[in-house]
């Protein structure tokens, strides 16, 4: 720490940059290696993608795709098989878009495995690509591509593509010497430069513009760079003129001129967030440049051809040996190590040396940073400059600095210490040459550590992944459950093990873990061409509506409706059946139902509502005559309309029944086709309502129509019990109040009903004196009641007493509520009094 500075290079008078070295690269190449191939770089870190020439000028040989990690280990390889690639870019879910000359993108994972393919349309393919670029926006990653015939097409999300046709740019003949894709109020548009103008394309217009403060003498607009935030805009002029502004173009920031005319191979911005400097890094053969708001830029000599890609808070540069990052440094770093600061930070970093050599110094700037009431200033400026290290050794003496500031401080929240003693840990971690994933803090912070476990799973670095996850302690859904079902995933795709190995090792390794789907890992063994095994993963899926939808896709239909009966799911049940029956023929579905009986069961429901001819065959082909019978009889009531169809429905399931030996449902059919045929008779004759009327229903109303001699032939010919008939004639007689015809009836012969029934009908009605009439023939045990009933309480007490009844007593008794009924009372008080007596 003693040089810490002497690599720290001014831009004006508040900003450091410096270059930090992250790996020494690994990779097989040649020293020219890099300026001969198509090369792209994701960001936060991410892999380098190289498509090399070929190796020999015979038409045999071909262009070779590496791709390696941010540290030149390789990753994966692959012979070009495809037509010219024009541009190679990165997703933002690292996969690799290849653009081809003839408008196809292709998509490619981290290990070279070939995932899709979409064009960009017919207009491409006739003119070609002669230029490309990769864009990140809110919405996703897009491509824009500029055809031979200068026109743009655009598509703003690769994953949900949309192509756009630029406006067509007026006199446009050659290509524009340079073009950039910008974002306004979240949409993408075109700036492109022909000569010394400037036009910008947006879905409808073409319009030139003039930037604000732009020096009339600048020249040809040769390079321009948008920031990695797309808020700033960079161009480049043939006379070394650089102007630096807002996206917007709109507002100018500053402007620089160098020495150089000739464009240089990149241009690109190296911002950090917060910082009041902005400044861009220009690359040409051996040279790069950090221009910004200052008279004078950086410029660090290049010994080889380098690559730079733009960063959040930098910019990485990788060439054929080295890989290193270029970046502001921060204010708390700059407080702390610049050379004689007083700053807190500083002093407490002193004091905690001091005090491990033991000098009394470390109570000197202990003391002097309490006297200003900054201790916990400096205790949170050695964290947050412990952060932005990439150096193990330099972020622990902060910490230490840090954790001895915090004990002279009464309730310092402990939070911002641990969290990023964690995310360093993590931090260096990734950042290990094996693993290659140089992520600044910033940058962690802006991808989270979701993201990061998931570019981790891409890489397979499952152990890795896993050990993060239990060190911060992440829930077992979010963190350990995800990974290992990507293992899963990832581990059903290997050849070399047996489908019961691969389910046996996967069951041991995940077991219950909440949060695993094994249908989800079932299905990608499906896409892998390992059904077997996927059978076998989804026996340990508990949840049969994830088990079902699998198997019907395998075609394994029949194992399917085995598991959606397990389930208890009806709706299950019926998803596979309907299913079966679109995909089999008539005879196997049947066949397939026959040994499933709650199947079966099931599927006559359904064809009880949806489809009844369907219902029937299955009956017949079952010989089960009972529900034959029962089918016609539906039929007859709910499908026919014309009495004729109704009638021969009604017979057919005449003979189903005698067929299935129920004698008692053939008869009392027949006597409904009977019914049937003499209510539509009467129907026709009378012009009246009888059809579908039950046989009570229709002597009812027989006798209500004067009807007599139809209602006792029907009385006749179905044997109606007398009891049942005498009830339906007195109910009808009473109701259309005929009490002639009634008191005809009652003395016709003796009633099997008796006459009690003929009181109550009366009173029913409320006739009390028709209904005194039949109050003398009913019998004496009911006679005292018929009289209460119908008022006479006198004569109710009077045979009462000569019964000699207590119970009949009794019930007079309760009736004599009224003060008129007074004299009753007394008489059967007297009555009671004097049968004590005896």
């Amino acid at each position: 720490m003693d040089c810490y500075t002497a690599d720290w290079n001014p831009l004006g008078d508040e900003a450091y940059y410096r270059k930090l070295d992250l790996y020494s690269m690994a990779w097989e190449l040649r020293e020219e290696g890099l300026r001969e191939c198509l090369v792209a770089a994701a960001p936060y870190g991410g892999p380098i993608a190289l498509l090399k020439p070929k190796k020999e000028k015979s038409p045999s040989s071909r262009p070779e795709l590496h791709i390696y990690s941010a540290s030149g280990v390789r990753l994966a390889s692959t012979l070009w098989k495809n037509s010219p690639a024009v541009h190679l870019g990165w997703t933002a879910g690292e996969e690799l878009l290849c653009i081809l000359e003839d408008g196809s993108v292709l998509v490619y994972s981290i290990f070279c495995e070939f995932k899709r393919c979409f064009r960009m349309g017919n207009e491409v393919l006739q003119n070609h690509v002669v230029e490309a670029k990769v864009f990140h926006t809110e919405y996703g990653t897009g491509v824009a591509i500029l055809t031979g015939a200068h026109r743009f097409i655009l598509a703003t999300n690769v994953d949900d593509l949309k192509l756009r046709r630029m406006p067509e740019v007026p006199g446009l003949q050659k290509t524009p010497s340079c073009w950039a894709v910008l974002c306004q109020d979240r949409v993408a548009i075109l700036l492109l430069a022909i000569g010394q103008d400037l036009l910008l394309l947006d879905n409808t217009t073409c319009t030139q513009v003039t930037l604000p403060g732009m020096n009339p003498l600048a020249g040809s607009y040769l390079r321009m760079a948008v920031s990695f935030n797309y808020r700033y805009l960079a161009l480049f002029t043939d006379t070394g003129y650089i102007w630096m502004g807002m996206s917007h173009l709109k507002e100018k920031l500053y402007d620089f001129t160098c020495n150089l005319r000739t464009p240089p191979k990149q241009m690109v911005w190296c911002i950090r967030p917060r910082s009041k400097q902005r400044a861009v890094a220009l690359a040409w053969d051996r040279l790069l440049l950090v221009a910004g708001n200052a008279p004078k830029g950086i410029e660090y000599h290049l010994d080889e051809d380098s690559y730079l890609v733009p960063e959040l808070d930098g910019v990485r540069i990788f060439s054929f040996s080295t890989h290193e990052f270029l970046h502001e440094i921060p204010e708390s770093t700059q407080e702390i190590f610049k050379i004689a600061s007083m700053a807190p930070g500083a002093l407490l970093l002193e004091a905690q040396k001091a005090y491990e050599k033991e000098s009394q110094k470390a109570d000197e700037y202990l003391r002097e940073i309490k006297e200003q009431n900054l201790l916990s200033e400096a205790v949170m400026k050695c964290i947050e400059a412990a952060s932005y290290e990439h150096d193990p050794e330099i972020q622990k003496a902060l910490l230490r600095a840090a954790s001895f500031g915090k004990c002279f401080i009464d309730k310092f929240p402990p939070e911002s210490f641990v969290e990023t003693c964690r995310d360093l840990r993590v931090l260096n971690t990734i950042r290990d040459y094996q693993i290659g994933i140089p992520l600044s803090y910033a940058q962690y912070k802006q991808l989270t550590i979701e993201v990061l476990l998931d570019r981790l799973v891409l890489r397979r670095l499952y152990p890795i992944a896993i050990k993060i996850c239990e060190y911060l302690r992440l829930s077992e859904f979010q963190g350990i459950s995800r990974i290992l079902a990507h293992w899963a995933c990832y581990k059903v795709q290997q050849k070399d093990s047996s489908d019961e190995e691969v389910a046996y090792a996967i069951n041991q390794k995940l077991g219950d873990t909440p949060g695993i789907s094994y249908s989800e890992i079932a299905a990608r063994a499906y896409e892998c061409g390992r059904t077997e095994l996927a059978i076998k993963l989804l026996e340990y899926e508990p949840r049969s509506g994830k088990q079902v939808p699998l198997l019907l896709k395998m075609m394994r239909s029949t194992l399917a409706l085995s598991k959606a009966i397990e389930s208890g799911d009806t709706d299950l049940v019926y998803t596979v059946v309907l299913h079966l029956k679109n995909v089999l023929n008539r005879g196997s579905f049947f066949m397939t139902l026959q040994n499933q009986p709650v199947a079966l069961s099931l599927y006559r429901q359904f064809c009880k509502h949806q489809e009844l001819d369907t219902l029937k065959d299955l009956y017949n082909q079952d010989d089960d005559h009972q529900e034959l019978g029962n089918f016609f009889v539906r039929s007859s009531y709910t499908n026919e309309q014309r009495i004729e169809g109704r009638v021969a429905s009604l017979v057919n399931a005449v003979d189903e029944y005698y067929k299935a030996k129920n004698e008692f449902a053939a008869k009392a059919t027949e006597d409904q086709v009977k019914l049937l045929r003499i209510q539509h008779r009467m129907q026709k004759e009378e012009d009246k309502p009888y059809l579908d009327y039950s046989l009570h229903d229709t002597v009812y109303n027989l006798i209500l129509d004067k009807n007599h001699k139809r209602a006792e032939q029907l009385y006749r010919d179905f044997k109606i019990p007398d009891k049942r008939f005498w009830w339906l004639k007195i109910s009808a007689l009473a109701e259309r109040e005929d009490w002639d015809e009634l008191e005809k009836f009652s003395k016709c012969k003796k009633s099997p009903i008796g006459y009690m029934p003929f009181v109550e009908i009366c009173m029913k009605h409320h006739n009390r004196h028709e209904a005194k009439k039949y109050t003398l023939r009913v019998t004496p045990e009911q006679r005292v009641k018929a009289l209460i009933l119908v008022g006479d309480l006198g004569l109710a007490a009077d045979t009462a007493i000569e019964h000699k009844n207590e119970n009949e007593m009794n019930l007079v008794l309760s009736k004599c509520t009224a003060p008129t009924d007074s004299s009753v009372a007394n008489k059967i008080n007297c009555a009671r009094a004097q049968i004590l007596k005896k």
